[in-house]
């Protein structure tokens, strides 16, 4: 029998960017706890397809919402409409973002602008919008996917970088506002993860073997060891946890 601080049975989460990768991972392990999940993207096929996929084993406790989370008017109306045919949101997991590898000396103004809307102005958004419904509510966990660069840099991620570092300290303004209102607000910073986003990375030789004798836990991440710190941050175990980044990163920042 699981511990009940950890119990969130029949609460209902939304998690951004959830059609595959990280995101797809934590709204898995949402529904393993029991949750109603309702996953979003923007590309509706890929959606479909994640959800017939976790569907198989969760049934109709997966839903999906397809909005851009870039967009107020989008954000507004489709936070609206989820708690209208779901349920209240009690658990929102930021977790939309996107990397652009280039030099400093060559970095495009769109593309800075593009990973500023993706990966900053999006949690501030939806949490803004998902808070101002927990707020009456006294009551909701919010939480943002920062990254290890939220923290360290490497060259050619200078943009990248300043989004992250930027989530964070959202991610504690955010705690100093909310946390009032009965709202946690916490991060989870992924380290170096094999995905879809970092294959290119992982079929690097070189470079996948200086992240593995860079990490004292001499591997790349697995998607899912991001789960426990999710169902921590999102249930009764974490109330007095408020604007903490917890990084998930095998030990890499922690040594030289």
């Amino acid at each position: 029998m699981s511990h009940p601080l950890f119990d969130i049975t029949g609460d209902t989460a939304l998690v951004t960017g959830s059609s595959r990768g990280i995101g797809k991972a934590l709204a898995r392990g949402l529904l393993e706890a029991g949750c109603t999940v309702v996953l979003n993207g923007r590309d509706t096929t890929a959606l479909e397809e994640t959800r017939k996929e976790l569907a198989a084993s969760f049934g109709d406790r997966v839903r999906t919402a397809a909005f851009d989370v870039t967009d107020s008017a989008a954000v507004t109306a489709g936070i609206a409409r989820i708690e209208e045919e779901t349920g209240p949101i009690g658990i929102l997991v930021n977790n939309t973002g996107v990397q652009h590898r280039s030099p400093l000396l060559e970095f495009t103004d769109a593309d800075w602008q593009r990973l500023l809307d993706t990966n900053l102005t999006s949690a501030f958004l939806v949490g803004r919008e998902v808070a101002r419904r927990m707020a009456p509510r006294q009551r909701g966990k919010i939480v943002n996917i920062c990254s290890l660069q939220s923290e360290a840099v490497r060259p050619g991620i200078a943009a990248y970088s300043a989004t992250k570092g930027g989530l964070k300290m959202l991610t504690k303004g955010m705690c100093a506002d909310l946390g009032p209102l009965g709202i946690q607000v916490n991060g989870i910073g992924p380290g170096y993860f094999d995905t879809e986003l970092t294959s290119a990375l992982v079929a690097d030789e070189e470079f996948s073997a200086w992240v593995r004798k860079r990490t004292p836990a001499g591997r790349w991440g697995a998607v899912d060891d991001l789960v426990g710190a999710l169902l921590f941050l999102a249930s009764p175990a974490s109330d007095f946890v408020n604007g903490q980044v917890l990084y998930v990163d095998g030990g890499m920042l922690s040594v030289l």
